[in-house]
């Protein structure tokens, strides 16, 4: 299970690392630090949807390869129980263990996303209230904590980059990450309550949404060299945005 894989990956790290919260059934939420302790920071983070649970082993894969310059933290698996259901029961699944959609459910138009629902389930439901998840209050809590100059979030599937919300974001990172990937930098329409959007109405920060492999695979992508056009973004983002 990809959990275990985190976990075995955290005992190993000989870096700066955190439990940052827990989730519904008590799993911890791993944070590693990579690069420089000083300085600005990044939060980058990972399996957010269930179903994309392979953006976690993307995650070792960007702290294996490391950094030359600039620093920050790396979450890989925000959503540990959602991504044991859908190795173990329902594959498709993208919700958490209690059915909410954790990118539905930061504090950011909260409720008013095109596809939002009430209902809990795999996918779209958007919680009792913002914040109302146990891991969407870990990030969040995380993120104030770090204060990151930047953040970026790792789902599948699309080749796409979101950099923008409510009129704000910068462009400039997402064609950083164009230039790595060859990915269609985009806007998205009728979506809310997402971490990057959360980023950029509340905190005021730049944030980015990666959308991990060619759209004509299927969930949940199992292989992580489907992903391999993303191997060296975290680094090479990080090492030129901002110069």
């Amino acid at each position: 299970m990809i959990y275990d894989q985190v976990a075995k990956f955290y005992k190993s790290w000989q870096g700066k690392k955190c439990v940052i919260g827990y989730s519904c059934h008590n799993r911890e939420i791993f944070a590693f630090h990579l690069g420089a302790e000083t300085g600005r920071q990044f939060i980058a983070v990972y399996a957010v949807h269930a179903r994309e649970w392979i953006t976690a082993e993307l995650a070792v894969k960007h702290l294996k390869t490391g950094l030359k310059r600039g620093g920050g933290w790396v979450i890989p698996l925000l959503n540990p129980d959602g991504a044991e259901i859908s190795q173990t029961q329902f594959p498709l699944w993208k919700a958490n263990a209690r059915g909410v959609d954790l990118n539905c459910n930061f504090d950011a138009d909260w409720g008013s996303g095109r596809l939002n629902t009430t209902r809990r389930g795999s996918e779209n439901c958007i919680g009792d209230s913002p914040f109302s998840e146990p891991e969407t209050i870990a990030l969040r809590d995380f993120t104030l904590k770090i204060r990151p100059f930047v953040t970026l979030s790792f789902h599948t599937k699309g080749e796409e980059i979101y950099w923008e919300y409510g009129g704000r974001g910068d462009i400039r990172g997402a064609e950083i990450i164009k230039n790595v990937t060859g990915y269609e930098v985009k806007k998205i329409y009728g979506s809310a309550g997402g971490y990057k959007d959360w980023c950029i109405k509340k905190l005021r920060i730049p944030a980015y949404t990666v959308e991990c492999g060619a759209d004509g695979l299927s969930h949940p992508i199992i292989k992580l060299n489907k992903l391999k056009k993303c191997y060296k973004i975290l680094k090479i983002f990080v090492e030129n945005y901002g110069k």
